[in-house]
């Protein structure tokens, strides 16, 4: 077991004391930053040169950088019922478009979080920025396995402002509004100074942090230190901004002793839009399942815990692989009962494999999780897909819940309104579809058995009656 002192000095006026204060690090802290609406092209380190990302660049230079990575979704709710579950929105019974303000609907409380999952181990938990996974009080964060909230609970378009009327939505801590209405430049500040004093608070034992960042969803914000500093209007302007506060973080982390005990991931919660130079291949928006609305940025960092340094994987990663990703890191082992989509990948990122070891054949403390999952083809398809390959596949499901396309390794089959198989190696931009006869009924099998599966073992949503 790892323990850390830490001398703290202490002025008495008879003299000098020193105390000797011990620090647990035999669990690796947690930090998700999770940036709402990032294209997949919009960070240097991603092929951007409108902005300059100095830190989230050095980030991805010390640790793994996705090139094939997959939000749960298109959009707001679902794709993060799917990162904090570890399952397909669907599975959980929350695929369908955003959770609005006067939803009876939510998180199912039934569902473990992966934050109620860390705090049963002894760790400090905090969701620190937007919620939008029901606003009725069973669904709230501090019901979902948060300890610390701060933030707002809802979005800041016309479509959720509506219903706050003069007041305007309001940043919330621990259930008292702190300010109505939020202002939308003062936010990733506001919510990188509440994290740090949530990490100064609890730098001496483990912690989860969760960090959803309101930008950059529309209606933008950038504070005057920051407003056209890019070459990209507000929007860039606003990256730049999130690129500093990053910083501000991992400043904290090295001057307070705790890096190398720090796991930190960087993702993005759906797409934003195609690409913008012939180079940029990727088309389509958010809401879509061509790749520009799915695909994103994603970074995992963490060298004293053996993540690997420099290193890009085009190995095909799904928003729902960190939740037993992340408990491995942790040491933590997913309880037996829990049915998941996720896959354990720190083989992957310490470098132990290229790819995601198959859930049998996997030592990692997680790797089995997968083999959970319902798996009884019927014979016209048991001949044609094997475990591995269906637990390696990604459904793609779009705003409206529905399942749209299927990718594979390099294949990715939209199934409406007719069948198209893509190369995504070859073609990211999805522009020429390609004829392969049996890799279609492969793709098409996935979909049928996915499509059952879920009919089968699907959850629901969860549900208050009016008032409540």
């Amino acid at each position: 077991m790892r323990r850390h002192y830490l001398l703290l000095f202490l002025a008495i006026t008879s003299g000098l004391w020193m105390l000797v204060v011990e620090a647990d690090f035999s669990k690796p802290n947690v930090i998700f930053i999770f940036v709402d609406d990032q294209g997949y092209f919009d960070l240097g380190c991603y092929g951007a040169t409108e902005v300059r990302t100095p830190r989230i660049d050095a980030m991805a230079k010390e640790g793994v950088r996705f090139t094939d990575y997959y939000a749960a979704a298109p959009i707001c709710s679902p794709s993060r019922a799917g990162l904090l579950t570890g399952c397909y929105p669907r599975r959980v019974g929350n695929h369908i478009w955003v959770h609005r303000a006067d939803s009876p609907s939510g998180l199912n409380p039934n569902e473990l979080t992966i934050a109620e999952l860390f705090k049963g181990q002894g760790y400090a938990t905090a969701c620190i920025g937007k919620w939008h996974l029901g606003f009725r009080e069973p669904f709230l964060p501090h019901n979902q396995g948060f300890d610390h909230y701060y933030g707002l609970l809802h979005n800041l378009d016309p479509v959720e402002v509506v219903y706050f009327g003069d007041e305007g939505v309001p940043l919330m801590r621990n259930g008292e509004v702190v300010k109505s209405p939020a202002d939308p430049a003062e936010l990733t500040r506001l919510y990188t100074d509440e994290a740090l004093q949530f990490i100064a608070q609890n730098k001496e034992h483990p912690f989860f942090l969760y960090l959803p960042h309101t930008m950059l969803h529309n209606p933008l914000g950038v504070s005057e230190g920051f407003k056209g500093s890019s070459n990209w209007e507000e929007y860039g302007d606003a990256i730049q901004e999130l690129d500093f506060h990053v910083g501000r973080i991992f400043d904290a982390l090295e001057e307070w002793g705790i890096e190398q005990n720090t796991f930190v991931v960087y993702a993005s919660d759906n797409g934003r839009g195609p690409g913008r130079t012939p180079e940029q291949k990727i088309r389509g928006r958010k809401l879509s399942t061509y790749e520009g609305g799915i695909r994103v940025p994603a970074i995992a960092w963490g060298p004293g815990l053996g993540v690997k340094s420099g290193r890009a994987t085009s190995t095909v990663v799904r928003a729902m692989d960190w939740y037993p990703t992340l408990a491995t890191f942790a040491g933590i082992k997913v309880p037996e009962g829990i049915v998941m989509d996720g896959r354990d990948i720190s083989p992957l990122l310490k470098g132990e494999s290229d790819i995601v070891p198959f859930p049998g054949k996997s030592d990692a403390l997680n790797g089995s999780v997968p083999l959970r999952r319902r798996w009884d083809p019927p014979g016209e398809w048991a001949p044609l897909i094997s475990r591995e390959e269906y637990n390696d596949a990604f459904f793609y499901h779009g705003s409206q819940g529905a399942l749209a396309a299927v990718r594979w390794e390099r294949w990715k089959l939209f199934l409406n309104p007719v069948l198209q198989l893509y190369d995504l190696e070859a073609d990211p931009g999805e522009s020429k579809p390609v004829r392969n006869g049996a890799i279609i009924r492969k793709l098409r099998g996935m979909a049928v058995l996915f499509q059952e599966e879920m009919r089968l073992d699907a959850r629901s949503a969860g549900e208050v009656s009016e008032g409540r």
